[in-house]
């Protein structure tokens, strides 16, 4: 049977249970709204599933597995699912952000990626000794089109006062995204602040991660070498949640984060 247009079963073990999901689902003649009752979802929220843009539930995985009589095959797949290293979560998370209504993102080391100028998102991938430099700095810039979209999210943007300090790209190319983020600052639906170094030791220094939130849900995406992590379970955005809150509590006011930033426009 056809797999969902958008879901390639051998891309991640997260598409092949998606698509195991429809596959199941077509195969026993069921309508989504029969799967649905089935995981106790409806048939919209089902849908989302077999799209890659929700996923199931351990007990929702037990449900399937006791209709189908698969033995446990969904339970392992999600269980390994969950443990393993899926190379298209960076591609699921941009996916996810183009519909989402809320986006929250906390960058220890740079500008968040939705703020950032050709040049120095330029500089920053060609540092990190990635391929294709300037494919992904074009799929970067083609990710801030959301910004200007009509249905745009809401942009919540949390950096560090050394993130404004270091030169990347060099001081021109600093000060013009400086620049640019005093612009973006003034849109109504971006919100940038930053944390000052005075406030020594502070939650932001597990590293940096961002949570988007929309009609399929709430996930977050944190940011490591070599390839981030998509982290959909409902308990650990919740955690990711509570230390954004935790780092805004240290992070000075807009007004005073708007100075910061003119303050290390002129010492370059």
């Amino acid at each position: 049977m056809a797999p969902h247009p958008d879901i390639d079963p051998d891309s991640s073990l997260w598409a092949w249970l998606a698509h195991d999901l429809r596959f199941y689902r077509e195969k026993y003649g069921l309508s989504q709204s029969a799967m649905g009752k089935i995981i106790r979802r409806s048939a919209t929220n089902l849908s989302n599933c077999e799209a890659g843009r929700r996923r199931i539930t351990d007990k929702e995985a037990k449900l399937l597995d006791v209709r189908f009589k698969t033995g446990g095959h969904f339970q392992r797949l999600l269980h390994f699912a969950e443990l393993g290293h899926d190379p298209n979560w960076l591609k699921q998370y941009v996916h996810l952000e183009k519909r989402a209504k809320v986006a929250k993102t906390f960058q220890a080391l740079v500008i968040p990626g939705l703020l950032q100028i050709p040049e120095y998102a330029y500089a920053v991938i060609k540092a990190g000794d990635n391929p294709d430099v300037e494919e992904r700095m074009k799929e970067r810039m083609q990710r801030q089109a959301i910004l200007d979209d009509p249905s745009c999210p809401v942009l919540w943007a949390l950096t560090t006062e050394s993130v404004l300090e270091w030169p990347v790209g060099g001081r021109d190319v600093m000060r013009r995204q400086l620049a640019h983020l005093l612009d973006m600052s003034e849109r109504d639906n971006v919100n940038i602040r930053v944390v000052p170094k005075s406030t020594g030791a502070y939650a932001g220094l597990a590293g940096s991660f961002s949570i988007i939130s929309g009609d399929t849900g709430a996930v977050a995406y944190t940011d490591s070498p070599g390839g981030g992590r998509l982290v959909p379970s409902t308990a650990e955005v919740e955690s990711y949640a509570n230390r954004y809150d935790r780092i805004g509590q240290v992070a000075l006011p807009t007004g005073l984060s708007r100075q910061m930033i003119e303050k290390a426009m002129e010492a370059l």
